[in-house]
């Protein structure tokens, strides 16, 4: 079996000691990368000559605000005015939809929700997403290695992928050691 280490990436914020302190690393790997990745989609959006408008901006920023997926009506209480009306469920799977699309966010099919993407991934990228079933973390990881494995069985059988995306639902290094 290959390690996937070269390219690991965690998501998260919650309340856990720190990992130098033997905590929970989603939230030191977030709050590390968030304001980069958030700058890096502008940059990009600028690039492509697309337009990061003000509700893809707070649906990506409530995204960074959770390393657990959150799903599309969620995410809409999240981001409407206080006091205001909801946002359509059509405008805010418009904007998660541009987010998904421009490698921002990914959608978990097995959780029918959302988690904002660090770094950023080649559109033909592998991603596996390791779901921590006790504390809902999602870490990231992405490598050489499993891509070409993925490639290997998707042409062994002739298989023309549109979508590579893994999940793996366990539980994380932190909540394993909570239960020592």
């Amino acid at each position: 079996m290959t390690k996937m280490q070269p390219h690991a990436h965690s998501h998260g914020d919650h309340a856990h000691a720190s990992p130098e302190e033997g905590g929970c690393r989603h939230a030191h790997d977030h709050r590390a990368h968030a304001a980069e990745a958030l700058a890096r989609a502008e940059q990009v959006c600028r690039e492509r000559g697309l337009r990061l408008t003000p509700i893809r901006a707070k649906a990506l920023q409530a995204l960074h605000a959770d390393h657990r997926p959150v799903g599309a009506y969620d995410l809409a209480d999240r981001i409407s005015p206080a006091g205001g009306r909801r946002l359509a469920p059509i405008s805010i799977y418009r904007a998660l939809d541009f987010l998904v699309e421009q490698g921002f966010v990914h959608r978990l099919s097995s959780r029918n929700a959302y988690v904002a993407c660090l770094h950023g991934h080649g559109a033909g990228d592998v991603v596996a997403f390791l779901i921590c079933e006790a504390c809902g973390g999602v870490d990231e990881d992405s490598s050489p290695a499993m891509k070409q494995a993925v490639a290997a069985i998707a042409q062994s059988r002739q298989f023309a992928p549109s979508h590579q995306v893994v999940e793996i639902v366990g539980r994380c290094e932190h909540c394993r050691n909570l239960q020592s």
